[in-house]
């Protein structure tokens, strides 16, 4: 029996839907998998954060400024921050809710809106052991804690609408740990729960990783069934911790699993085969880690600097 005209169109017509499906599905942008910084020398890019909207702001150790860009594009572009010329490094870089960029370097903790604004800056004092290496940072509701390179302390600034307060220390760790070594401790990246209750503080010295409760500031360490484990930069999401490891385990990008508390857990993905050039810190955003490749070990490195796309592996498993 011969079809009919409407017969023979709805067929073709749902021939083509997965045809159509597969053309909407392939007109999508191809994100980039290497984010250039920068072509100038000397840049030797360290912090990273990324917006729920995809902004990316990188901060440069080797002159302290900032840059920015989208994860949607291959290339960032300097960031007009206002007062950063007066900090010659820039390490660990935070975006607010509200989108502002806070960062640290030196001994200066800042705020800037999304037009570069300076909105508020913060000096630290000297430490018991000098002067301070302010290294990264974690933004909490109503505060900021800031990690010190250069002595065994966390500094603290309450925070509120973007407006700093005095930026004071807050935690030496060598009273607080009985045998706590006395040098080379090399505190480095922290990270908060949501509510700032517990932080997670990185120690490249100690190659260890401590729990500090907010509110006892009681110090433990975490137990994640490893010889070493001192993270450089980290991500925490949930109960899943991202670290970047460059310092006594092979360099790359660790993720563990930790319990309800943060007191303990164990890595289950381990990428130490990527491309990665003296790794320091990462952001996570849409399904990928975004590392930062500072080229550090090899000052003053080679342009172009860039930040490398990696697939989240946590992120396959759900």
């Amino acid at each position: 029996m011969p079809l009919s005209r409407r017969t023979l169109l709805s067929a073709a017509a749902a021939g083509l839907l997965p045809v159509a499906a597969a053309g909407r599905a392939s007109a999508r942008p191809r994100l980039p998998e290497t984010y250039v910084v920068s072509d100038e020398p000397g840049i030797l890019p360290e912090g990273i954060a990324i917006g729920p909207d995809g902004t990316m702001v990188v901060g440069s150790d080797g002159t302290g400024r900032l840059f920015r860009g989208h994860v949607d594009r291959p290339r960032l572009r300097p960031f007009p921050a206002a007062g950063i010329p007066e900090r010659a490094s820039t390490l660990g870089v935070r975006l607010d809710p509200a989108g502002r960029v806070v960062s640290v370097g030196g001994a200066v903790l800042s705020v800037h809106g999304r037009d570069g604004a300076l909105i508020s800056r913060a000096t630290a004092p000297d430490g018991p052991l000098g002067p301070p290496r302010l290294n990264d940072l974690a933004v909490t509701p109503g505060a900021v804690y800031v990690t010190d390179w250069a002595n065994p302390s966390v500094l603290r600034a309450e925070l509120r609408a973007g407006l700093l307060g005095p930026l004071e220390p807050w935690l030496d760790f060598r009273p607080a740990l009985p045998g706590f070594p006395a040098q080379y401790w090399l505190l480095n990246g922290i990270v908060a729960d949501p509510a700032g209750r517990t932080l997670l503080v990185a120690s490249n010295g100690t190659e260890a990783l401590w729990r500090v409760d907010t509110a006892t500031r009681r110090i433990d360490a975490v137990d994640l069934g490893e010889p070493s484990f001192g993270p450089d930069g980290m991500v925490l999401s949930g109960r899943t911790l991202y670290a970047v490891l460059n310092y006594g385990a092979p360099t790359g990008v660790y993720v563990a699993r930790l319990d309800d508390a943060l007191r303990t857990g164990r890595v289950v993905h381990r990428i130490t085969d990527a491309p990665l050039v003296s790794p320091t810190t990462l952001a996570r955003h849409g399904g990928r880690l975004y590392v930062v490749n500072s080229q550090l070990d090899s000052r003053p490195g080679t342009p172009p600097y860039t930040v490398t796309a990696l697939p989240d592996p946590a992120c396959a498993e759900r």
